[in-house]
């Protein structure tokens, strides 16, 4: 599935959960670094607004559905695409880390929260190595000099791969530098992944998951924060669905 934003084209280029545990084994096994973004409605809202997001989401490896927004728009499009939360792209990795030999890093959130999820992830994943927990400060720069000073912390530590807790586009301007300055570090952008291991945040039940309204369920429990977000998805969301309508009849045609 293909999304054209101010003339850059965005693709989930790793459709199955399948996929995306061999091509991460794989980068891991051969210590080669990768970054991977997971695309929801939200960040092609901010795609169409920020040239420097578009920047950072050309530098990432992998990019996979989070939202079933994009999961049905591809399916329509006939390209269909295996929902891939970040959050729940977490335990998966850190398996395959664990196997592997990798340490790895948790960076975001706050370090009572990394503390507690490092606790989390160790304890669901035996053997696993948490190298590292950094909880960068309010204002952080992520692709500037502070980016590049934790990123040395990373890399000093001997993690492999970073779990990334900062937000859009923060995490994926993140990812993007440790593409140039760490070219041998996996960097996955997970959003409030780490908080659900800490148990700092709540997420939506899984009735509301498995019903796909975890949206709703969100912006009822933060409408002041949330509200105006979802309201910017649902804009743009006709025109979404209209171009991937397109590419099915032209993909027919041909």
């Amino acid at each position: 599935m293909r999304f054209t934003l101010k003339g850059q084209t965005v693709a989930v280029n790793v459709p199955t959960w399948a996929a995306l545990e061999a091509r991460v084994s794989d980068r891991l096994s051969r210590k080669e670094g990768f970054a991977l973004a997971t695309i929801n409605l939200d960040h092609l809202v901010k795609l169409n607004a920020s040239p420097a997001f578009r920047a950072a989401y050309a530098a990432q490896d992998f990019v996979v559905a989070d939202g079933n927004p994009i999961v049905w728009m591809a399916r329509l499009a006939g390209r269909p695409v295996e929902l891939i939360p970040g959050s729940d792209a977490i335990l998966p990795l850190a398996r395959i880390a664990a196997r592997q030999g990798v340490s790895v890093a948790l960076v975001g959130s706050t370090k009572p929260a990394l503390a507690a999820a490092k606790t989390s992830l160790q304890a669901q994943v035996p053997g696993l190595d948490v190298a590292c927990c950094i909880a960068p400060p309010m204002g952080f720069d992520a692709g500037g000099a502070q980016g590049r000073e934790v990123l040395q912390r990373i890399a000093a530590s001997g993690a492999g791969l970073c779990f990334i807790a900062l937000g859009a586009p923060k995490q994926e301007l993140f990812a993007a530098a440790g593409r140039r300055v760490t070219p041998g570090i996996g960097f996955a952008s997970i959003g409030a992944g780490l908080d659900f291991l800490a148990g700092t945040q709540q997420r939506a039940p899984a009735w509301a998951r498995r019903f796909a309204v975890e949206w709703l369920w969100r912006m009822l429990s933060s409408p002041k924060r949330l509200g105006m977000r979802y309201l910017r998805c649902m804009v743009i969301l006709p025109g979404q669905v209209l171009r991937a309508l397109a590419l099915r009849l032209r993909g027919n045609r041909a």
